[in-house]
């Protein structure tokens, strides 16, 4: 089966299995996504990933965290959608509850987080929130 949108199924694989308290998953991989997992181990919101199966056939492994039994990711949702890309300036990025989440942003200099974007003075396509 196709999936049309391969980031919001990645991020619904992530908010479902963190409903469940499952310890890791898999998901198929690709650069954005591996970026996007990258951006949310440096902010804490995963413990750690690897990239597993064969050379032709990739997969993300992600081991996701909780605290005190509960899931460290709140609340994951997708913003620019294929059919509707949302773009930001640097000036105008989101902060997301009011700087306690991140907006995930995928700038010329790579996929940041809305913290590293404004800090490089980047402007970008605005991914997911965070909370």
């Amino acid at each position: 089966m196709t999936v049309s949108d391969p980031i919001a199924d990645m991020l619904t694989r992530i908010r479902n299995a963190q409903m469940v308290q499952y310890p890791e998953i898999e998901v198929p991989s690709s650069m954005v996504k591996k970026a996007i997992v990258d951006v949310l181990k440096r902010e804490g919101y995963i413990e750690d990933y690897q990239l597993v199966g064969e050379p032709q056939k990739l997969n993300l492994k992600i081991q996701l965290k909780y605290f005190k039994g509960k899931p460290v990711i709140s609340s994951i949702k997708r913003v620019s959608r294929p059919r509707l890309r949302v773009y930001k300036a640097n000036h105008e990025l989101p902060k997301v509850l009011g700087g306690l989440g991140i907006a995930v942003i995928s700038t010329s200099k790579g996929v940041l987080s809305d913290k590293e974007a404004r800090h490089l003075g980047v402007g970008g396509e605005v991914l997911c929130y965070v909370e």
